[in-house]
Parts: structure tokens; C-alpha cells; sequence
């Protein structure tokens, strides 16, 4: 239903300007010869899940109930920008530490990679060290799959204050993003403030609350275990301007929360009231996250539980009905020392269900203030259309629109919603539209040079591309490097040290 209602959307904001092609609109001896005497050159920028699995499913074509026509395009390139100099995106760079079994689809991603019709051109900025433009003039068709790799502000008075940094920017310091690594969070305060209540907010919360010997054996990066090591935080609370139905993280997360060593959940009781006769015909999934919040917050302890809790260290809660208003300063002003929050009511139904402010305030202690209301995507280059508002590229089915040629995938395409499996699907369906084009004749016929022609423009630029075997190289040095302390891997955070391994 979700993707249903969300095809609507663009389509209405996004008028088709024009028809996917069903069949080609040219001769069959057309399509025969680009097929057969011209090589697709297809670029896609970006390689996280999104990338990897748009060019997946462009080398392999996909299945044949759903794309008949893939056995013509056995002979497409595919290159692979990225602005990092290693792959695999939020796989690496999103995914916390302590869920190893998440990333093991890079296995998939190396798999591809590994294709001889399949290269990766890393550290290269596309938008900064060749334009979208350019890259078009180069190949058949460049698919824009770069993600959602800014945050949504608060838009609140002292947000600036040195305590005050988003969520998406804490997880790229602990796992290693090298433009997050300057971060130095002051952990030195009692209380945590995290304001939203997705998955990447209950990431963050229980990184703040595991105990360091539990993350010691993950390829968290040492500069933030040692920090956390360090850390006095002892109570984190988790802040969302909606009730328990409307949470936005999923029932795993919420479990391992409950199950944290060492801690102990704090939920009001009041907020649930109620909730059991509603939740009668809520989906099965949200059904069972709503019974397992009630069950913490309404359960009654037994003896072995209010041990568990006399022996807790530390805690963590959910605020619920609270929407941030300003970040308190110090005394000095010279940073966050609380949150000030309107208490809301629920009005509506359904999707259509908002906060309102009921017109009280309170005032939260805290240290640190943690944003996690959402990531948000960038334009990347003046010459792609862009929805500021949605903050996606405006598109149908992946076509950008009046752009042929050009297509997203991903939450460029599709705003920052879903799981890795949900990129997945979504990134097929743009592969699928621009197998159609290519089988239509809606791209141009003529040879083009692909990457050869990049390569000149980055050469003349100054900018040294990192291939896939240069990245197995840096794969190498950090598995050598956390083998002595137990480690999957001891991640490379400078840049500059990684272009000094490779002889850059």
C-alpha cells in the first residue's frame, strides 16, 4: 500500500511528460544494431546498496518474468562513481557496529564489483570533479543513486551550541566516515537527549549505553570506542513529538534496547492507556511492537526484575507528546546544557494524524542533544532537476524527469524511507525502466566512450580514481590491522593516509 500511495504522489506532483516505453518505437534492425555493434556505456554515481544493486541488476538484467528483454544487453558496462575512496556507502558507513549480519551484503556488492563488465571509480566527486553533464555525454545513461547524505536541521533556537550534532554525523564518527571524524563528541555529561524515534535514534542510543567490552570485538572504529570508554553519559532519553503507535523504529531494535546489559527502560505508564483496545486492528507488525512497548512500560516487577533494575548503571526512556523548542544554554552560553520541549496532543487520523502544542512546556537537563529527525538528499549538480520540499529528484518510475537518459534510484529517488531489502527492490524497478529505454531506442544508438573519456577529464583535473583492487588492498591493511585486538577490521578514517597506502 505504501509504494502504491507513493507512485500517486509523484505522479501527481510530476506530471508524466512522457510514456514508458512498452515496445520499441523503431525498427527492429535499429535495436538489432546498437545490440550487437554498440556496447552499452552505463554510469551509475553512488555505491551504496542503491548503487550495488542498480548495477546488479543491469549486468544481470533481473528476472525473466519481469524483464523478458534482458538477454539483448549482455554486453552493458557499467561504472561505478563514488565520492569516497572505498565502497559500499551506509552498508559501512550506516550500519552500526554491532550489527555485523547486516553487512554481510557486501558479499553480493563484491560479487558484482568483481564482474568484468563492472568497474568502481572511487574518489571521485561527481557534481565537484566531473559534471552530471559531462558524464551524459560519455555514456548511453548515468543513474543517479548518491543517497540522502545530509540531515534535516530543527530549525530551533541554539542548535548551533558546541552538545548539539546531528545523529547521521555521530554514526558516521563512530563507524569511520572520514569527513565526521573531527567530531569529538564531549560525552563528559550525565544525561543524553536524542530527539526522533527511528532505528538510527535507537542506534545511537544503545551505542551511548552498550558497555565498551561488548563493542570491542566490532569494527567500530578505536578513536570512538577509547571515547566511549571515557563516556559518562548514564541516562539517554529518546524524544518524539507523537505517541507509542507512532513510532518509527521496528520491534529488533526496540529488543535489543529492552535487553541491553547493564540498563534499565524507563516508560510512563500514562502514555499507554488505553492503547490495548486500539492497537485490535493495527497491522501484525505494528501490532507486536505496540504489545512489547506495553509490556515494558505496564508489567508489574517481580523480584528477579527489580534486581535487574537496583542493579542497573544506567537508563534509557521514550518521551512521548514532546516536540523541541529551543536547546538551553549554559550559564556561559558556551554550550547545550538542556532542551526545552512543548508537550503536543495528537489530532486526526491516520495517516493524517499530526502534533499539535497543547501549550505547556518543560525543560529537559541534559549534555548532549543528539538530532535524529530524518536524512535528508542534496542536489548534486545545477543541471538535474531537484524538489527541495521532497528533497528528491523528480522522477517517474526512475525516469528524472524531462532528462532522458537520466535516472535515480535509491532515496535520491525515493526520500529516506525503507530498509536495505526496500533499496533493493526500488533499485530494480530503475534498472527495469532503463532496460525498457535501451530495448525502445530511447537512448542514443551512437558509441560512446565511457569511462575513457572521464578518465582524460579527471587525469587533466588533477584527480587520481581508486579502482575496486585498490579498495581490496585497503580492505586488506584494516583486517591485518584489527586482527591483533580481536577486530573484523581496524577502518582507515584519513583519507590521505589511504592515498599514501595506495602509492597515490
Amino acid at each position: 500500500m505504501a509504494r502504491s500511495c507513493w507512485n500517486w504522489v509523484r505522479l501527481s506532483v510530476w506530471p508524466r511528460t512522457r510514456p514508458p516505453p512498452t515496445r520499441s518505437t523503431l525498427a527492429p534492425a535499429f535495436y538489432q544494431r546498437f545490440s550487437t555493434q554498440t556496447t552499452p556505456q552505463i554510469c551509475v554515481v553512488g555505491s551504496g546498496p542503491a548503487g550495488f544493486y542498480t548495477a546488479q541488476h543491469l549486468l544481470k538484467g533481473g528476472p525473466q518474468e519481469l524483464c523478458p528483454l534482458s538477454q539483448h544487453h549482455t554486453r552493458a558496462q557499467v561504472d561505478i562513481y563514488e565520492k569516497q575512496l572505498v565502497p559500499f556507502g551506509l552498508v559501512r558507513f550506516g550500519v552500526a557496529p554491532d550489527h555485523p549480519e547486516v553487512k554481510n551484503v557486501i558479499n553480493t556488492f563484491t560479487q558484482t564489483a568483481h564482474s568484468e563488465r563492472c568497474a568502481f571509480r572511487g574518489n571521485v566527486a561527481v557534481g565537484r570533479d566531473v559534471t552530471v553533464p559531462e558524464l551524459r555525454e560519455a555514456y548511453h545513461a548515468v543513474v543517479l543513486s548518491y543517497g540522502a547524505e545530509d540531515h534535516r536541521a530543527l530549525g530551533i533556537p541554539g542548535e548551533e551550541l558546541p552538545g548539539v550534532c546531528s545523529a547521521r554525523a555521530f554514526v558516521g564518527w563512530y563507524n569511520g566516515l572520514p569527513e565526521n571524524q573531527e567530531l569529538a563528541p564531549d560525552l563528559s555529561c550525565d544525561t543524553a537527549v536524542i530527539l526522533g524515534q527511528g532505528n538510527v535514534a535507537l542506534d545511537v542510543a544503545r551505542i551511548l549505553l552498550t558497555p565498551p567490552e561488548h563493542l570491542e570485538k566490532t569494527d567500530i572504529t578505536e578513536a570512538a570506542l577509547e571515547v566511549l570508554r571515557q563516556s559518562q553519559v548514564k541516562t539517554v532519553w529518546i524524544v518524539g513529538r507523537r505517541g507509542p503507535l507512532q513510532v518509527a523504529f521496528t520491534i529488533k531494535e526496540l529488543r535489543e534496547m529492552i535487553q541491553l546489559p547493564g540498563t534499565w527502560p524507563i516508560l510512563d505508564p500514562a502514555d499507554f492507556l488505553g492503547l490495548q483496545d486500539r492497537i485490535k486492528e493495527v497491522p501484525r507488525p505494528r501490532k507486536r511492537l505496540t504489545e512489547l512497548l506495553l509490556r515494558t512500560a505496564m508489567e508489574k516487577q517481580g523480584v528477579e526484575e527489580a534486581a535487574c533494575q537496583a542493579s542497573a548503571s544506567r537508563a534509557w526512556g521514550l518521551r512521548f507528546f514532546r516536540s523541541p523548542q529551543q536547546v538551553l544554554p549554559s550559564p556561559d552560553g558556551q554550550r547545550a546544557a538542556g532542551i526545552r520541549l512543548a508537550v503536543t496532543r495528537l489530532e486526526g487520523v491516520g495517516e493524517a494524524i499530526r502534533a499539535v502544542p497543547t501549550g505547556e512546556m518543560e525543560d529537559l537537563s541534559c549534555g548532549l542533544v543528539l538530532s535524529s529527525v530524518g536524512y535528508k538528499s542534496c542536489p548534486i549538480d545545477p543541471s538535474v532537476p531537484f524538489d527541495p520540499k521532497l528533497g528528491v529528484i523528480p522522477n517517474v518510475e526512475g525516469r528524472v524527469v524531462d532528462a532522458p537518459g537520466l535516472y535515480c534510484s535509491g532515496w535520491v529517488k525515493t526520500g529516506p524511507t525503507g530498509v536495505i531489502a526496500t533499496t533493493m527492490s526500488d533499485s530494480f524497478l530503475t534498472s527495469q525502466a532503463l532496460l525498457q529505454d535501451l530495448k525502445a531506442g530511447l537512448l542514443p544508438p551512437d558509441p560512446r566512450p565511457g569511462y575513457t573519456a572521464i578518465q582524460a577529464l579527471l587525469s587533466s583535473r588533477g584527480i587520481q580514481p581508486v579502482s575496486f583492487s585498490d579498495w581490496e588492498k585497503l580492505d586488506a591493511e584494516e583486517v591485518s590491522r584489527g586482527q591483533s585486538s580481536g577486530k573484523p577490521r581496524e577502518k582507515l578514517v584519513d583519507s590521505q593516509e589511504m592515498l599514501r597506502l595506495l602509492g597515490h
